[in-house]
């Protein structure tokens, strides 16, 4: 199969969840999956060779970020992502514009591009489309995303609007200005919780047709019902034979519920980021490991978890890590929390082959772990 081919394998009959392969330069994605996320060329506390073994497939990294530190010619000198940090699985870029317009304090954004000011020494910097384009083909990622504007929620309608025009004319510039053919461009579709705005930009995004489409500006402050009765429209009028990526989603059960309206292809920071503050998923739900009744548990951290940190260490010891500080605590826990959304994405990639995915879902909802999230 061709670099950027889409093979939907089968359906479930119940609901609309889908088991497929995309074909990237550094090999297939079996999707539905889910992808760590390594902001800076790095999975905190991760080992390239411990995410490959917990099943991970792709990693997730942050043009904004890399721009700013190394930069992006010292990534192509390096001769990419790839080798810069010793991962042989796909990589993924998000363009950096989610970051670059959450500091609206020094924003300043036209149809010819934004202009923003560098966190790290306050320095000013614009980008256009073709510039973000030429940036992340420096960066050298199997799939990297357009540049867009995501508006915050709650935004009024019309600012949507504009973010849904603006992001539709900027996604046929990138188009445009790509220049690498191992490298898979992404469309992004805006357009908030409102119905209209979301069919719009996905009438716009697929009369110019991409290799995938990602589900932008959703996780922004909005209530996950909202946001799953706004996505099943979109997950209808996209493509089929594309995948669809639901961007910044790391919610056990959201996840779950978007596979079955046809979502494929996830992230987010949530598993590593409450790892290090020391909360666990598990199948009892979210574990706060700072708590006394952990003192003297010495059972498993989940014992329904296959992974290194459930079948080795006890609760126990892990608050003991967690309480003291160590690095350890939050690099166990790391391994944890990712295991457990990569295997979950495992177990619904077998239920959808298996044609059962909705009683699947309906254990999961009924499960104690579906409750605390």
């Amino acid at each position: 199969m061709r670099t950027g081919d889409f093979d939907l394998m089968t359906t479930d009959p119940g609901t609309s969840a889908r088991r497929g392969v995309l074909h990237t330069a550094h090999g297939d994605v079996h999707t539905p999956l889910f992808m760590p996320v390594g902001t800076r060329a790095t999975v905190k506390g991760m080992l390239p060779s411990r995410l490959r073994e917990l099943g991970a497939q792709t990693i997730l990294s942050n043009t904004y970020h890399l721009f700013l530190r190394p930069g992006a010619d010292v990534v192509e000198a390096a001769g990419g992502l790839h080798s810069f940090m010793g991962w042989k699985g796909t990589v993924l870029t998000d363009s950096g514009g989610f970051q670059v317009f959450s500091l609206a304090d020094t924003v300043k954004v036209t149809d010819d591009g934004v202009a923003f000011n560098s966190i790290l020494d306050g320095t000013k910097h614009f980008w256009t489309p073709e510039d973000n384009v030429a940036i992340q083909e420096q960066l050298g990622a199997d799939i990297f995303m357009q540049l867009d504007q995501c508006p915050p929620y709650p935004a009024e309608k019309s600012r949507v609007a504009t973010a849904v025009r603006r992001s539709a004319k900027w996604a046929r510039r990138c188009e445009v200005a790509r220049t690498r053919d191992d490298q898979l461009l992404f469309g992004i579709v805006q357009g908030g919780v409102f119905s209209d705005l979301r069919e719009e930009s996905v009438e716009r995004l697929t009369e110019i047709g991409f290799p995938g489409y990602g589900i932008g500006g959703y996780s922004v402050g909005e209530p996950h019902e909202l946001m799953l009765e706004s996505l099943e429209p979109v997950c209808g009028l996209l493509p089929a034979d594309r995948p669809r990526y639901l961007m910044g989603v790391g919610n056990p059960t959201t996840i779950l519920r978007a596979v079955a309206l046809g979502v494929d292809m996830f992230d987010c920071v949530l598993p590593t980021r409450t790892a290090r503050l020391g909360t666990a998923f598990s199948s009892e739900g979210r574990l706060n490991l700072r708590n006394a009744r952990f003192t003297r548990d010495l059972g498993p951290l989940d014992p329904e978890c296959s992974c290194p940190t459930c079948t080795t260490y006890s609760r126990s010891y892990l608050r003991h890590l967690v309480t003291t500080k160590e690095m350890l605590g939050a690099i166990l826990l790391t391994e944890h929390n990712l295991f457990y959304l990569l295997d979950l994405t495992r177990r619904a990639r077998e239920a959808i082959e298996q044609h059962r995915y909705g009683a699947f879902l309906r254990h999961w909802l009924d499960s104690p772990a579906a409750a605390d999230y």
